[in-house]
């Protein structure tokens, strides 16, 4: 059974929490990567290394701390407040793990091994067009040439992807801050905290260490629907409360687990925990021998699930929809942002004059 994350990636997690003996060993090494960092983003800056840009505004939604701090909801609701606002939101990504030669465009019913599975929960619920592509530029492209109507690009997880040429930058953490915050491998950072930024978000309440100001973001689950038969649903609160407490099990491959688990206690739920590495593929079923009468996944995880015939038809699974419940003067900034910026790239479409992030 796939009860945790590599011991590999557990390891490092202990050792990114403060700046311990084992973490001073490994300083040199970030320093180097410190280096090699700050030279990559200078020869983008120098022109060296070539940046495109797209004709339409794009803001990047990503992080610098290895691993997941809730980017996919973050981008969702940013695409549905933007259309409320009326403007027509694209999205594109990388797409992890998707078996790409070349970009495509993302539909509702895209399977998770072709697509990634973050890009199919965005296509689902964000409302807008959405590509995937290890070239980025190229994966807008695609998008604008199939919807002319797109008048701004959400770029997902691309803070280090400067050959794309971006215009407001999202920076989201969440309770692990930035560790002891240093780079890696000593350290969970990517880049420096003080790499510069549009936006700062702090997902699950404020932590120590961070920049100010910064909005502040929560996940919210109130509902379980089951993966067989999504017409049903139930309370999280009512599972709670039920007179013969059932057998719970709470998974999640996720890059925090801890923070989907501490969102079920947080609805008065007991279970048994079981991690599994982020974007676990499930082409080995870790439920099975489980004595569990309910298995609460992760959205993520179920669009996996679903693809696989044991477990999509599997009654104990139940998966957590989870909605980003954000300031909304978050929206408003960048609103006002994309509509106070002159045309000069494309008729009828703002621009945000000067790149961020380099």
């Amino acid at each position: 059974m796939a009860s945790s994350p590599s011991g590999l990636h557990a390891a490092f997690s202990r050792i990114w929490r403060r700046r311990g003996p084992l973490a001073w060993l490994l300083l040199p090494v970030s320093l180097l990567f410190c280096l090699l960092t700050g030279l990559r983003r200078q020869l983008y800056r120098l022109g060296v290394l070539r940046t495109e840009r797209l004709p339409v505004p794009v803001i990047v939604v990503g992080n610098i701390f290895v691993g997941g701090t809730g980017k996919t909801p973050l981008t969702i609701w940013l695409a549905q407040q933007l259309r409320a606002a009326g403007f027509h939101p694209g999205v594109i990504s990388r797409g992890y793990g998707a078996s790409l030669d070349v970009p495509r465009l993302v539909g509702a019913d895209a399977s998770p091994d072709d697509v990634g599975d973050e890009p199919l929960l965005i296509a689902q619920h964000g409302g807008c067009p959405m590509a995937v592509g290890r070239n980025r530029a190229a994966a807008g492209r695609v998008l604008l040439a199939a919807y002319p109507d797109v008048d701004v690009l959400l770029l997902d997880d691309g803070l280090q992807h400067y050959a794309l040429a971006r215009d407001m930058e999202i920076m989201l953490f969440d309770g692990r801050g930035a560790g002891n915050g240093w780079l890696l491998p000593a350290g969970p950072l990517r880049e420096p905290l003080s790499r510069r930024r549009d936006v700062t978000v702090i997902n699950g309440g404020a932590v120590s260490g961070m920049p100010d100001p910064a909005f502040a973001m929560q996940l919210r689950g109130q509902w379980a629907v089951s993966l067989a038969q999504p017409d049903q649903r139930m309370r999280l609160s009512d599972l709670a409360t039920q007179a013969h407490a059932p057998k719970i099990v709470a998974a999640a491959g996720i890059g925090n687990p801890e923070r989907y688990f501490a969102m079920l206690e947080g609805e008065g739920l007991r279970f048994r925990r079981m991690p599994l590495p982020d974007h676990y593929a499930f082409d080995v079923d870790p439920f099975a021998g489980s004595d569990a009468d309910v298995i609460l996944i992760t959205e993520k995880d179920a669009v996996k699930c679903r693809h696989s015939d044991a477990l999509g038809n599997d009654a104990r699974l139940w998966f957590v929809p989870v909605e980003a419940d954000i300031d909304a003067a978050l929206a408003n900034y960048i609103v006002e942002k994309l509509r106070g910026f002159p045309t000069d790239r494309h008729p009828g479409l703002p621009h945000l004059q000067a790149p961020a992030g380099l």
